[in-house]
């Protein structure tokens, strides 16, 4: 720190130095600064871990929605039938699609692990606050078996509403009413989890 001399009350020189007041006032700016660094590092903290957060949740969306996608495009299923199967005839076996408000059943290709896979039963539920995938061979006759001792994989968590419409025809209205024996031609699921709406999963059934 530099010092001056200056003049005292007796005519004698001294050393000047800073005030009581010059000092707090100092110490109030630099308070302010860091304060306001603090703060900054802070808002770019939380910045970080929102982005972190929203990308996490756009790639679990493009994830899940293009799984999805894949499996019903590629899904075996036909008009008529009973109790879901929608193949009738020599076919019967080969086909199966149903389809409730809440929970969507079809048979399509899957691939388990890198090199191991087949033709199986999927469904597509929600489970309390859960979004859950059930996986199972068909028995002999086509029909799933008891979907609690299936296979499973949960897409999502804190969902608080899942809804499953469909329509014949891209003009038609949605339904959610499905009786066995309807055509499904478009399948749509609305997602709300964790207090979010995803994007409407609209998929092509192929006939």
């Amino acid at each position: 720190m530099s010092v001056m001399p200056r003049v005292t009350a007796s005519g004698g020189t001294g050393v000047a130095g800073f005030s009581l007041v010059e000092v707090v006032v100092a110490l109030a700016i630099l308070s302010l600064v860091m304060l306001a660094t603090i703060t900054g590092l802070r808002t770019l903290a939380n910045t970080q871990v929102s982005l972190e957060r929203m990308t996490e949740r756009v790639d679990e969306v493009r994830s899940v929605s293009s799984f999805l996608r894949d499996t019903l495009e590629s899904a075996a299923v036909g008009s008529g039938g009973e109790g879901g199967l929608t193949l009738g005839g020599k076919n019967r076996e080969s086909a199966y699609f149903e389809l409730t408000p809440d929970a969507l059943t079809w048979k399509s290709t899957l691939l388990v692990g890198e090199s191991f896979g087949g033709s199986y039963l999927l469904r597509l539920a929600r489970e309390d606050d859960l979004l859950v995938l059930r996986w199972q061979e068909p028995d002999v006759s086509g029909q799933p078996g008891d979907w609690s001792l299936a296979q499973e994989r949960t897409l999502a968590d804190d969902v608080q509403a899942f809804e499953i419409s469909w329509r014949r025809d891209y003009r038609d209205a949605w339904h959610s009413d499905w009786q066995p024996g309807d055509v499904a031609a478009w399948v749509r699921i609305e997602l709300k989890a964790a207090d979010r709406y995803w994007p409407e999963l609209i998929m092509q059934v192929p006939h």
